[in-house]
């Protein structure tokens, strides 16, 4: 009995440190040294895929919407049941949070809830227009037709966005340009030029010993400027997000030259073509004023369209609320009126925005032709000045050499 009991605890503890009992001690080390090289080889496998996997993802953008709603117009119109047809597409999605809203839409009408009733629960990824739009097609039973035009809505504002920011690229190169050469010119040229005029201050020009006063301080204290351009810049994002800052900038943009036509068209289009899309889809008249304030992008314009949608709840007319304000042309107006007279406003907001719409790409070629060579001018001032500043002073040294 002795003897099995000693043989059984040496069996269990071969068992509990895991080695065998007929292999040898070298052997048994071999093993454990495997194990563990198994172990720390899985760990680092996983640590690697959970690396690779990691990605930083935002919200869905615009155009992830406008591809969203692409792809479900084609289903729908083929036929696909809604809840098919969004499963289908967030299968097919990279965007890991756009796929897990897309779901939980598809979810949420499987509950019971209709489309609009899921997408109003997304109402930070889907604008109030979205929606209002999506309600209205199910009361009428034409989704798929309504998705079209919510498409054609969203491709047009895409369009206009890009074109506003195709405007204001070259001028932001010319002026990046502008100032780096004049950093480089203060910071790197001039200093040279230093040893050549030190004795002789006196008979420098001032627009010379300014430069070198602005040159040293540049080169001193760049530590300082650097952090205070950035704090100024902070400032200002910070002061335009306020009330009183941003309706100090939205009127600000409306009274400066050349970009007070490009802003006023712009928002004029936009505010246009939604009332005239929400018309057409049959969303009530109170419900499209409402958004057409939210969509507006401008806080005046914004406030506009809140008073015309205090007046028209009283019983006025749009075309009567809107000739109080001055933001709106007297010919937009008059169309209006003739459209709620004759009763075709759909039709008539349609023709006035795609109107805009030409006169906005009008305006944004002439503003972008205009301010190219005004950039240019500016740029070539500056920089001849600087040169001048530098080579004026050597002209007068030599004079004086001469004459002596």
């Amino acid at each position: 009995m002795f003897e099995k009991s000693s043989y059984s605890n040496t069996d269990s503890t071969a068992v509990a440190e895991n080695r065998n009992p007929d292999l040898a001690p070298w052997e048994q080390s071999s093993s454990r040294d495997a194990m563990a090289s198994s172990s720390s080889g899985k760990r680092q496998g996983n640590s690697l895929k959970k690396m690779s996997d990691f990605r930083v993802e935002f919200g869905p953008s615009r155009k992830d919407i406008l591809n969203f709603t692409n792809q479900l117009t084609v289903m729908v119109r083929a036929g696909i049941s809604l809840q098919d047809s969004l499963e289908s597409i967030a299968e097919r999605h990279d965007n890991r949070k756009f796929k897990m809203i897309i779901m939980d839409l598809k979810n949420r009408i499987e509950a019971g809830q209709s489309f609009s009733q899921a997408l109003a629960e997304h109402t930070n990824v889907f604008s109030d227009l979205y929606i209002n739009m999506v309600a209205a097609a199910e009361m009428s039973g034409s989704l798929s037709g309504m998705l079209e035009k919510l498409s054609e809505y969203l491709d047009s504002e895409a369009e206009t966005r890009s074109q506003i920011r195709g405007a204001m690229v070259y001028p932001i190169i010319i002026a990046v340009m502008a100032v780096s050469v004049t950093i480089f010119l203060l910071c790197f040229v001039l200093p040279r030029f230093t040893a050549i005029f030190k004795g002789k201050e006196h008979l420098l020009p001032t627009p010379t010993k300014a430069l070198m006063a602005t040159s040293a301080f540049l080169r001193g204290y760049w530590f300082f400027i650097l952090p205070a351009i950035g704090a100024l810049f902070f400032a200002f994002w910070y002061f335009i997000n306020t009330k009183e800052g941003r309706r100090w900038w939205d009127k600000t943009k409306l009274r400066l030259p050349l970009i007070k036509t490009l802003c006023q068209n712009l928002y004029i289009t936009r505010s246009l073509h939604t009332m005239s899309v929400l018309v057409r889809a049959g969303v009530p008249i109170l419900n499209t004023i409402s958004i057409t304030a939210q969509i507006a992008g401008n806080v005046l314009f914004k406030n506009m369209w809140l008073g015309v949608h205090e007046e028209v709840r009283q019983g006025k007319k749009i075309a009567s609320s809107l000739g109080q304000y001055t933001l709106m042309p007297s010919s937009v107006v008059e169309m209006i009126r003739s459209g709620e007279d004759s009763g075709t406003m759909g039709d008539v907001l349609r023709d006035v925005s795609n109107y805009h719409a030409r006169e906005l790409k009008t305006v944004i070629k002439t503003v972008t032709s205009m301010i190219e060579p005004i950039m240019i001018v500016l740029m070539g001032v500056l920089v001849g000045f600087i040169a001048m500043s530098i080579i004026l002073p050597i002209f007068k040294m030599s004079s004086v050499v001469m004459g002596k």
